[in-house]
């Protein structure tokens, strides 16, 4: 993986499980906040850190927003300040610009006003935990738009002993299988013949629809 130069800005929670990742990654990391409290219990993760107001073109402009490969604005609870900071961002030619959004409404406004992507952590935990816990056969689950997800699911009981080829997923659903994870391990190297056992999970991707119709979610 290629290293990366990242500019954070946000320190909350969202932000500080952002920066302990990137540390994990070995990207190269500064981090922006305006609370020195904040900033400091997340200066472990950084190559970097700066006490600043995101909201000041003069600040951003010192920070050299044009060097760092993504921008990741992570401002939670005030919108005014997490819109203007994406926008100066852009104007100041940052070449990728990632916003937290925590509704739609914002959503459309960080894009029209220079995010270039939407994050929605509450949004997406949401939708996770409501078809994760309802449903005894879902294990994990990704949505990758508004149409699309990958699922990992339990074999199906009329599934058990049959070959990919025979249950013909891909006809028959229009879901394709990406992997079959058995005792904690993902194998990506299946063949049509691969028997499917009630020990494997298997890893789904397709059309919602398509997936909710075939295990019934």
């Amino acid at each position: 993986m290629k290293r990366k130069s990242i500019l954070l800005i946000g320190c909350g929670k969202f932000g500080n499980f952002i920066a302990e990742k990137l540390n994990e990654l070995g990207h190269e990391l500064m981090i922006v906040d305006s609370d020195e409290d904040r900033l400091n219990s997340v200066m472990p993760y950084a190559t970097n850190g700066q006490i600043g107001d995101s909201t000041k073109e003069e600040f951003l402009k010192y920070l050299d927003v044009p060097s760092f490969d993504v921008c990741i604005v992570t401002i939670g609870g005030d919108f005014q300040s997490s819109l203007e900071t994406t926008c100066l961002l852009k104007e100041l030619g940052a070449k990728m610009v990632v916003s937290r959004a925590e509704r739609d409404g914002q959503a459309k406004f960080l894009l029209k006003n220079g995010a270039d992507e939407i994050v929605y952590p509450e949004k997406q935990l949401a939708n996770w935990m409501a078809i994760r816990y309802t449903s005894d056969h879902i294990l994990d689950y990704i949505e990758l738009d508004e149409k699309h997800a990958i699922f990992e699911v339990d074999v199906p009981e009329s599934w058990i002993g049959k070959s990919i080829i025979e249950i013909d997923i891909r006809k028959k659903f229009d879901i394709n299988i990406l992997a079959i994870k058995e005792n904690g391990k993902m194998n990506v190297k299946i063949s049509p013949n691969t028997i499917l056992s009630n020990d494997k999970t298997l890893l789904v991707i397709g059309e919602y629809k398509s997936i909710q119709k075939c295990f019934k979610i």
